[in-house]
């Protein structure tokens, strides 16, 4: 018979969340929402909304589908101490709706990100995310590469 450990239960449920944002189902993900995230958890990433706890949550993942409605998470690495759990995440997704005021390229996209999230009573209460938003930029046109030819003018 085996133990689980808090922090095996833990990285179930960031696996559980991330899996719903794949879904794509805006009922699948606001209900996993629910479930896993405490209601006034605290996004530590700086985001341009006014609103807060798992309001805020799904405002951003809604935002993002939007953009990218075949938005994938793939989890690359999870790694768990004490009440946190750490997420090296490649995302992937097809730019059909305005992002970040890019209108819609039809370009796909794939980017890094970091997700770390803390956990009281077996829910999220807690993140911190980095994003590549400079490689989103990139590939939708927006900036030029780092090995990009300047044009001579």
């Amino acid at each position: 018979m085996s133990i689980i450990t808090t922090a095996e239960r833990n990285k179930e449920t960031l696996r559980r969340f991330h899996d719903a944002v794949s879904t794509g189902d805006e009922e699948i993900i606001s209900r996993t929402i629910d479930e896993v995230v405490q209601p006034d958890v605290q996004i530590r990433t700086p985001l341009p909304i006014e609103t807060t706890g798992t309001s805020a949550m799904k405002e951003v993942l809604a935002v993002l589908r939007r953009a990218f409605p075949d938005l994938h998470v793939e989890i690359e690495d999870v790694i768990a101490e004490g009440d946190r759990v750490v997420t090296r995440n490649t995302v992937t997704g097809t730019h059909r709706g305005e992002y970040m005021g890019v209108p819609p390229t039809g370009k796909s996209i794939t980017y890094k990100e970091i997700l770390i999230a803390r956990f009281t009573d077996g829910r999220v209460a807690e993140t911190w995310a980095v994003v590549d938003v400079m490689s989103q930029m990139r590939q939708l046109g927006v900036f030029e590469g780092p090995n990009a030819q300047r044009k001579a003018g």
